[in-house]
């Protein structure tokens, strides 16, 4: 059997679940979706690609907390260590991976983006490298974000539901305070078919003037990978990727940009996908329609002049 950690937040299945649905479909081995909140009932009918949902439903259970999530599933998945369990290798379940892992006694792979009965690859190093680990027995894998097609997973059905309880939970350490959204920004990337987005390539914050001329020139706007917002260069609101913004524009001019696992997930649907990277083994080239290894500061010039 495989198990399925259903990721959701505000009402809302995240992508990563059905990803992990679709493949485990593959597997042969029978699917169950595990889904834990509180009032979350109504997204059975969203879990359409697995066999069965075990639903455990709790006040205490209703944001997401590491402690009691990791409890709870200990809880419904003791003596499961036979089977497969998949989570997304998201904040929600980086944090619970381990806890589970350590729990059940089961051994944890991380950064997974293939996995069988018998063996799972894993993306090191930014994606640069692929290493297969065999296997034999059960084991936890946290999948990455965009390894597996989401629509192959998002099936609407009826699957058995089955309703367990949750342990004890009024004693946990960690409580949930509250969730802090970031303030709307000056633009919404969302809403427009072209993004020129930098990446760490740039180097310097005086140098994204350059990929700003490029945007203006296109009436795109400038959007950025994450590092870009880690030093504060642009805000919050122009971040593609898994912890930033998901796109879909007509034209995605990756320039500067290596395409970590993360980001691609943000931006891997857009139509036409152009990366500018010297690195020729750069990720974002195995997802580009177009690409040059030329430098970025002799490429966006050159195309500025022909604009």
């Amino acid at each position: 059997m495989v198990y399925v950690i259903v990721e959701h937040i505000k009402g809302q299945i995240e992508d990563i679940t059905f990803e992990m649905l679709g493949k485990a479909k593959t597997m042969g081995s029978g699917v169950t979706a595990v889904l834990l909140g509180d009032g979350v009932d109504t997204l059975t009918g969203q879990l359409g690609a697995a066999d069965a949902v075990l639903l455990c439903q709790d006040p205490n259970l209703a944001n997401f907390n590491p402690e009691a999530f990791c409890k709870t599933l200990a809880s419904i998945l003791n003596g499961k260590n036979d089977d497969i369990i998949m989570v997304g290798n998201t904040s929600m379940g980086m944090e619970i991976g381990p806890g589970l892992s350590a729990a059940l006694g089961m051994p944890l792979i991380s950064y997974v983006t293939d996995l069988s009965d018998t063996s799972v690859t894993s993306a090191l190093y930014g994606g640069k490298m692929s290493v297969q680990s065999g296997v034999s027995g059960g084991y936890i894998a946290s999948v990455m974000a965009g390894s597996f097609s989401a629509d192959d997973g998002n099936i609407s059905g009826s699957p058995g539901v089955e309703t367990v309880s949750a342990p004890d939970l009024s004693n946990t350490k960690v409580r949930f305070t509250r969730l802090i959204e970031p303030e709307g920004g000056d633009v919404d990337i969302t809403q427009h078919d072209v993004l020129v987005s930098v990446g760490r390539g740039i180097q310097n914050e005086d140098n994204l003037e350059v990929v700003q001329e490029l945007a203006d020139k296109l009436s795109a706007a400038l959007s950025c990978s994450r590092p870009i917002v880690d030093n504060k260069w642009l805000s919050k609101s122009r971040q593609v990727g898994k912890s930033g913004l998901k796109v879909k524009p007509k034209v995605y001019i990756a320039v500067g940009i290596s395409g970590a696992p993360e980001h691609i997930e943000g931006m891997k649907d857009a139509e036409c996908i152009i990366a500018i990277n010297t690195d020729e083994n750069a990720p974002i080239f195995d997802y580009a329609h177009y690409g040059t290894t030329e430098d970025l500061f002799d490429v966006v010039p050159a195309i500025c002049e022909r604009l």
